[in-house]
């Protein structure tokens, strides 16, 4: 049984709540994804989207530098344990159709694990591959 632990990012970017949407940009930007967790301390509280930021303050004419990521971001955030087995983890990907889940331990965001981490175990290409498709379908939020 493979863990999330063996696969996941563990050098992870976070935003807090009263950071503006342009520097949850700039992180989406810098490391190449769609959504950052959003945390207080090491505590997940929520997690924001290109897509949050696109509906909630580009499509708005406000000026991103002055929302803040706890303005648009997702609250009802999916997270894992670091001995989450992968198969259980391209599961909940697809049955809640996220792309990134946060990893957690004792209420501290440890890593993040991505759909295309699930993607690189070739054992496991048929599972991330089904949930990718069904994420894709009915995306809730870009993780």
């Amino acid at each position: 049984m493979k863990t999330v632990s063996e696969i996941m990012t563990k050098d992870i970017k976070v935003c807090t709540p009263h950071d503006s949407v342009t520097a949850a940009a700039k992180i989406m930007r810098d490391i190449e994804c769609g959504s950052v967790p959003v945390c207080e301390g090491k505590e997940v509280v929520g997690i924001i989207t290109d897509r949050d930021i696109v509906i909630t303050c580009v499509a708005e004419g406000k000026d991103s530098n002055s929302v803040h990521c706890h303005d648009c971001m997702s609250t009802d955030v999916v997270t894992c344990t670091a001995d989450t087995d992968i198969h259980e983890c391209a599961r909940m990907m697809a049955q809640h159709q996220i792309r990134r889940i946060p990893v957690v331990e004792n209420g501290e965001i440890v890593g993040i694990i991505a759909i295309g981490d699930l993607a690189r175990e070739n054992i496991y290409v048929n599972e991330a591959g089904d949930a990718l498709s069904d994420i894709s379908e009915h995306s809730r939020y870009d993780h």
